[in-house]
């Protein structure tokens, strides 16, 4: 197995419209210190026995009452992610994602109780996304609409995560274009988070094999709600080498497209030696959402296509009215 090194940057910004962020997040860089610190000198660093985690989570429920939900699943992630509850979970793939999706479940289970031992804090929730670095893989578990990404300047930007939410079932049902998703006016409805009184989590887990100058990029939707996937690319595209850079700016971008929500990214740049000049063949992606310059542009040129065949078909019956009307 190729020796695997990482860079790590994380942070987030309430934005330009509300008061307070309600998004948390939380970086561990070395599971097995037990330190959640992020990395601040830019260099590479060696990734340990048991990996590096990235989390973030996004927030529900208004006043202080999302950023406690948020809050306490990060807490929970911190309080399972250790060396002694680590090691028991990694015999393979199966139980690895066995493990995610328990600790998410009981993250869910410590909100409600948060939730009913204090009233005020009642109809609170949180969305949550985790990426786990583990060898030459990363574990990905989620629920709800915050995502993960992963970009290579080979295949471009993929989307490793499928957003729970009544959007995308829009989209699995074919009734919107995905182009759309973002500017829909219901884009904002969640169907699964942390913390819903009505129904249990149901966390969904799947595992990406890594390769060679990937970048996997958390996000809360204050960065893919106000951000095209193609801005996106292009802005991981321009930033890549430099992970703190790359975060900064995506942040920036969040914020001169309106900022109305808080903004949070979580990113893990990867270096695999002995793999810099080997080719890399794109991981099987049916079940993720590829985009990018090329689709966006050939819906474009698609469109124009048909505006200009409906040009045609105007000006054609205009013209066989015409001489219709001369011939008799």
């Amino acid at each position: 197995m190729p020796e695997v090194k990482i860079q790590l940057a994380a942070g987030t910004n309430v934005g330009l419209i509300r008061q307070n962020n309600e998004d948390n997040f939380v970086v561990s860089s070395d599971l097995g210190t037990s330190e959640w610190l992020i990395p601040q000198t830019g260099d590479y660093i060696d990734l340990g026995e048991y990996g590096a985690l990235l989390t973030v989570a996004d927030g529900m429920g208004g006043a202080n009452a999302g950023e406690v939900a948020s809050a306490t699943a990060i807490e929970t992630i911190q309080a399972y992610f250790v060396p002694e509850k680590l090691a028991k979970a990694l015999s393979d793939d199966d139980s690895i994602q066995d493990f995610m999706k328990s600790v998410v479940k009981e993250a869910d289970l410590n909100i409600l109780k948060v939730s009913k031992d204090d009233p005020t804090k009642e109809g609170m929730g949180t969305t949550i996304v985790i990426a786990w670095i583990l060898g030459d893989k990363a574990y990905i578990c989620w629920c709800g609409d915050s995502r993960c990404y992963v970009f290579n300047k080979r295949i471009g930007l993929i989307r490793l995560s499928k957003d729970h939410s009544y959007v995308q079932e829009l989209i699995d049902k074919g009734e919107l274009d995905p182009e759309y998703a973002s500017d829909h006016p219901l884009s904002n409805i969640v169907t699964r988070c942390l913390g819903d009184v009505e129904s249990r989590s149901n966390p969904e887990s799947r595992v990406y094999q890594l390769h060679h100058g990937d970048i996997i990029m958390l996000c809360s939707d204050g960065l893919c709600g106000l951000c095209h996937d193609e801005q996106i690319m292009d802005t991981m595209a321009t930033f890549h080498d430099n992970p703190t850079e790359c975060k900064n700016e995506l942040i920036s971008i969040a914020l001169a497209n309106g900022g109305y929500d808080n903004v949070t990214v979580a990113l893990c740049l990867i270096q695999k030696e002995g793999e810099e000049e080997e080719e890399q063949e794109e991981d099987n992606i049916a079940s993720t959402v590829r985009t990018g310059v090329i689709t966006r542009r050939l819906r474009f040129g698609l469109k124009v296509l048909s505006i200009l065949l409906l040009f045609l078909a105007i000006a054609a019956c205009v013209y066989y009215l015409k001489f219709y009307q001369r011939a008799y």
